[in-house]
């Protein structure tokens, strides 16, 4: 199994999608619980929702590998990303604070060290010799972090999610104008809700790529997952509300490259 697909676009613009995967290893598969074999916290459905970008030129790197197995958008050191409740690069338990491994069968420390090494600084090499080209390319690069989640999750924030949830690291992980787009094309459209740096701001990958001031511009965004699929197993994709939810996407990354565009290519060089 390799860690990810990759392909390889025209634009500035590349896809992370590091929580799609759902393939596991013999050594994770043998110990989960039955309810974390469901994979009830993949970002289920994503490069099926984004498939529309490649015609827009983006490049798309997709995670193979479950987040069960380590998770690509936390960093290698397991510092914890928020306060609040979260889960870790090898998660032991799920959203909802149930276990992910039955006791005494979690991976042992040499297999979670392959698994660092092999899958989760695959996937970032990917990533970083990516946006390294593109920038050498056209001499900035955007990182857009997809991702998706249970719209109602109480152990990790209050009440509904909002549809979507835009992270931009508090401002530091792309330029104003580049968030105020977003925020524009956000407002544009009335069928969802949304909010910009709330209670997801954007991982690992948006805060450690996303660097402004040496142009490159990174956002994260959550989907609340009742608007394109099913929240209970087996996740099933749900077309209708997948194709209205595609259109306002498109809007969104359209958003992103011409801010970003107005940005850099007037200091090109």
């Amino acid at each position: 199994m390799t860690p990810w697909l990759f392909h390889e676009g025209s634009t500035p613009l590349l896809i992370s999608m590091p929580h799609a995967g759902t393939s596991l290893t013999p050594e994770v598969e043998a110990g989960l619980t039955d309810r974390a074999r469901l994979l009830p916290d993949t970002d289920w459905h994503i490069p099926a929702l984004y498939a529309f970008a490649s015609t827009m030129g983006a490049s798309i790197l997709q995670a193979n590998y479950s987040r069960f197995v380590v998770d690509l958008n936390r960093p290698a050191d397991d510092t914890p990303l928020y306060q609040t409740a979260t889960t870790g690069l090898f998660p032991d338990t799920l959203f909802d604070g149930e276990p992910v491994f039955r006791p005494g069968q979690e991976p042992d420390k040499a297999h979670r060290a392959w698994c660092l090494e092999q899958v989760w600084q695959s996937y970032h090499q990917q990533l970083a010799a990516t946006l390294a080209a593109i920038k050498a390319r056209f001499g900035y690069a955007l990182l857009f972090d997809a991702h998706s989640i249970a719209s109602v999750i109480p152990r990790l924030f209050d009440g509904r999610l909002p549809d979507l949830n835009i992270g931009t690291n508090q401002g530091a992980s792309c330029a104003p104008a580049v968030s105020e787009a977003l925020r524009a094309s956000c407002e544009a459209q009335s069928a969802y809700t949304w909010v910009i740096n709330g209670r997801f701001k954007g991982g690992h990958i948006t805060r450690a790529y996303g660097d402004p001031a040496n142009h490159i511009h990174a956002v994260q965004l959550e989907l609340a997952q009742c608007n394109y699929m099913d929240e209970t197993p087996p996740f099933a994709w749900q077309e209708n509300r997948a194709a209205a939810l595609q259109q306002v996407l498109k809007s969104l990354l359209e958003a992103l490259v011409t801010s970003a565009r107005a940005v850099e290519e007037p200091h090109a060089s």
